[in-house]
């Protein structure tokens, strides 16, 4: 039965919270409630860029020879964009959309002014790959752009596929259900419990 619904922005600031980062319980609360926040200018630039690469909107305000090596590494043909994935994981329902998908292979698309490598190597997005399965997807790839201040912008490629290890992200959706239990009181967001006699609605696309 489903009691919870995740969603990987949620599991990424958690696996933050988990792991050290900068970041209270009060801020980890405020984002599980989706208390709005202002969108920075790299978060734009962000939206942008993807929506220049994938849909042609805008490519003016990017170089062209970026935006041509993005796409490079897109799949062909492209089959869906903006693709809904759910995942059930023991009483958690996992959902989310990933950027695009081809034949064999789902691309989202980053952003960023600093990389390292193996980023997303523990990344809760990796997870759309056991949701897509039955697709025929094979591969998850994160295209990130890295827009250095006053530097070279540089691509990278972040690989990964059915048989990379997740055991990291499993254990902490456990840790999460945990953190919700222990601060139910403090939770407005009612979408991520399922109330009893709602599993079969929870199946259903949410956002």
């Amino acid at each position: 039965m489903i009691n919870y619904r995740f969603y990987p922005s949620l599991l990424n600031v958690f696996a933050r919270y988990v792991r050290g980062g900068n970041l209270s319980a009060q801020e980890l609360i405020d984002s599980i409630n989706r208390v709005p926040t202002p969108t920075t200018a790299a978060q734009e630039r962000g939206v942008s860029f993807e929506e220049a690469v994938v849909k042609g909107t805008n490519e003016d305000r990017f170089d062209p020879d970026v935006i041509k090596k993005v796409r490079k590494l897109l799949p062909r043909p492209i089959v869906d964009t903006q693709v809904y994935c759910q995942w059930e994981i023991d009483d958690v329902l996992f959902y989310g959309y990933v950027d695009l998908i081809g034949k064999f292979k789902a691309v989202d698309l980053k952003t960023t002014a600093s990389y390292q490598a193996g980023r997303f190597l523990h990344n809760h997005q990796n997870l759309y790959l056991h949701a897509l399965k039955r697709k025929g997807i094979k591969l998850m790839e994160y295209v990130i752009t890295e827009f250095q201040p006053g530097g070279p912008t540089e691509v990278h490629v972040e690989s990964y596929t059915l048989t990379h290890p997740i055991d990291r992200q499993l254990e902490e959706i456990r840790l999460l259900k945990t953190f919700l239990e222990e601060h139910r009181p403090l939770i407005t967001d009612k979408k991520i419990f399922v109330a009893p006699g709602e599993a079969a609605d929870a199946r259903r696309k949410t956002g």
